[in-house]
């Protein structure tokens, strides 16, 4: 199995598949004190967070697909974390982001995640997506909305992350394609 050669582009972002490389960046992130983490499972050592990066790169392996390493191109710096992402009952076929808490509030999250889906339905075939959003999470929350998602249901992740609800927000392809149709004509 070999991970796809794989380069998205936006205006500010590139997105590749994580390789080993990124760990430093990736365990600063998860282990990071901002209000983030209390969104995505809380704050990781070094080795649960290695273990996590090497299930992202394992997804790429066998799935190819998986998150993405984003970097912002202007500084060259690793910024996050997204795209699609479906692990065993997972409430469906999910575009995720975390962004470091720095870069926060730049549009970074939408941005990649508009690309992300794009390839996800282009290159997967995927019909719908979805986003797993911590009730709490406003910026998550704005973040989907302005994806044109919307709340679609309460929901829970199997475990171990099964202790409370979550809110489901997603769309169609076909919402998705009518929308980005439009805002280009």
């Amino acid at each position: 199995m070999t991970i796809p050669d794989i380069e998205l582009e936006t205006p500010r972002l590139l997105l590749r598949p994580p390789r080993l490389d990124d760990f430093e960046d990736w365990a600063a992130f998860m282990s990071g004190g901002g209000d983030y983490l209390r969104y995505i499972g809380g704050p990781q050592a070094r080795s649960p967070a290695w273990r996590a990066l090497m299930s992202v790169i394992g997804s790429w392996a066998a799935l190819g697909y998986g998150f993405f390493s984003v970097y912002e191109k202007a500084s060259g710096r690793w910024i996050g974390r997204l795209g699609p992402w479906q692990p065993e009952g997972w409430p469906g076929p999910e575009v995720g982001w975390g962004i470091i808490e720095s870069e926060g509030g730049k549009g970074y999250a939408s941005e990649g995640a508009a690309a992300a889906i794009d390839w996800a339905f282009e290159h997967l075939g995927w019909t719908e997506v979805i986003h797993s959003i911590d009730t709490g999470n406003l910026g998550s929350k704005g973040v989907a909305a302005k994806l044109g998602s919307r709340y679609l249901r309460q929901d829970r992740l199997p475990a171990p992350f099964d202790d409370k609800d979550i809110e489901i927000w997603g769309q169609s392809r076909e919402q998705w394609r009518a929308r980005r149709a439009g805002a280009s004509a």
